[in-house]
């Protein structure tokens, strides 16, 4: 098991903004299609931070056309380009998934206040 963190204590990235549930993102993510290589950015609201080391994910929700879609990204991915916060949001728990149910103006999350000292 230890031959496990050591092998993928290299592969971990550091150079992501500090992000949290509730926070809008902008996910700069590459694809591939045959022999081409295009950057998508999926913006939408963090739901869920989970895992620890190399194995480390957070999920991404979005409404496109009236349909929530939701993405989970490993957080240690190459394919990751880079990670932008939009807006901090201000959140009670950990895991928002009652937002998958919510409409409206019931889906919207506080703005949390950043002190810049």
């Amino acid at each position: 098991m230890d031959i496990l963190h050591t092998v993928g204590r290299d592969q971990i990235r550091t150079d992501f903004p500090d992000f949290r549930p509730g926070d809008t993102v902008k996910v700069h993510y590459k694809i591939k299609e045959g022999g081409k290589e295009r950057i998508q950015v999926f913006q939408g609201i963090v739901i869920q931070k989970r895992g620890s080391g190399i194995s480390k994910s957070f999920t991404v929700r979005k409404i496109s056309n009236g349909v929530g879609v939701e993405r989970v990204f490993p957080q240690n991915s190459p394919n990751i380009d880079k990670l932008e916060i939009v807006r901090y949001g201000q959140v009670r728990r950990a895991k928002l998934f009652y937002l998958r149910h919510a409409k409206g103006k019931a889906g919207r999350i506080k703005e949390r206040r950043r002190f810049t000292a």
